[in-house]
């Protein structure tokens, strides 16, 4: 990561700046370069958006499993179909 202090940042620092943001682990300024690094860079943004959306599949997932008599009798058929 530069070691600059100025507004504008390259995108692997505003990359990892949007990673720790997501952690809840990023400074004022560090929230405030990458925002305006956002307005400008249309590849940064689209990975925040992504960076967003796992977060809140990781959070909330909405996953449906089958119970585990569903799951041995699927089992089952496909032993028998794959020994016909």
């Amino acid at each position: 990561m530069s070691k600059r202090k100025g507004i504008f940042v390259s995108c692997p620092d505003a990359n990892h700046f949007c990673d720790k943001n997501q952690y809840k682990e990023a400074t004022f300024w560090e929230k405030v370069r990458l925002n305006i690094h956002l307005i400008y860079c249309r590849a940064c943004r689209k990975y925040s958006t992504n960076n967003g959306k796992l977060t809140k599949l990781v959070k909330d997932p909405k996953v449906i499993s089958i119970n585990r008599t569903d799951k041995e009798a699927m089992k089952e058929r496909l032993k028998q179909k794959m020994q016909q």
